[in-house]
């Protein structure tokens, strides 16, 4: 059975990097949509797949995942031989992917979450932001960009110079910050940040999936 992959059709959030991995992986898939308007995933049916009733998650034959990044790196440990090597076999270049994954997890996308929760639900509704609640979050976030000027200053991405997970990962929440929140603080901070961010969001895979949206490869 081909792997099916539940989420709400926008390209953003957890949803984001596992349709992402998917189509770096060259992975056939069923895009199964769920309405959250509509609750779809607080369902009996949908929350005995998923406890939490949260999206995304998958089905592959039978075996359940839910959780954004648990998802990805079954995807990338299953498939190791279909597109780039994203998470290496290597101890220290795993090691490495695995560090800076990490840091996304733990610092970065902490940082960065108060800056949408300020200007998202606000910008959404036409409310003006708390100015001084905004200006306090990006501080916190750019305080994280300069690390990240420096760690890029000594290698193209942030594991080493291939992008690998740790990168993949950042795709999430971060091009939130443009499209929803019109904030340019990821080509804003310093040229290496710069380069980097620019290649992530030009990068083929990203450009069509978010043209496409999730699309099932499977008739």
């Amino acid at each position: 059975m081909v792997l099916k992959l539940y989420t709400d059709p926008d390209v953003g959030g957890g949803p984001a990097i596992v349709g992402l991995t998917l189509v770096e992986k060259h992975v056939p898939y069923e895009h199964v949509p769920v309405n959250i308007d509509a609750k779809e995933h607080k369902t009996p049916e949908y929350m005995a797949k998923h406890p939490f009733g949260q999206v995304p998650m998958i089905d592959d034959d039978g075996f359940i995942v839910y959780e954004s990044r648990a998802i990805c790196r079954y995807i990338l440990e299953k498939y190791p031989n279909q597109g780039p090597e994203l998470l290496p076999k290597g101890l220290k270049e795993r090691t490495l992917v695995e560090q800076a994954a990490a840091v996304e997890y733990a610092t970065f996308t902490p940082a960065l979450l108060p800056v949408l929760k300020e200007v998202r639900p606000k910008r959404l509704r036409g409310e003006p932001v708390d100015q001084a609640v905004l200006d306090e979050a990006l501080k916190e976030l750019s305080a994280k960009l300069d690390v990240y000027e420096v760690i890029l200053s000594k290698q193209k991405f942030l594991a080493g110079d291939e992008f690998s997970f740790a990168d993949l990962c950042h795709y999430a929440y971060a091009p939130l910050l443009l499209t929803i929140g019109g904030i340019d603080i990821m080509t804003s901070k310093g040229p290496n940040v710069t380069r980097w961010w620019n290649e992530l969001i030009s990068r083929p895979t990203w450009v069509k999936l978010k043209e496409e949206g999730f699309k099932s490869t499977v008739s």
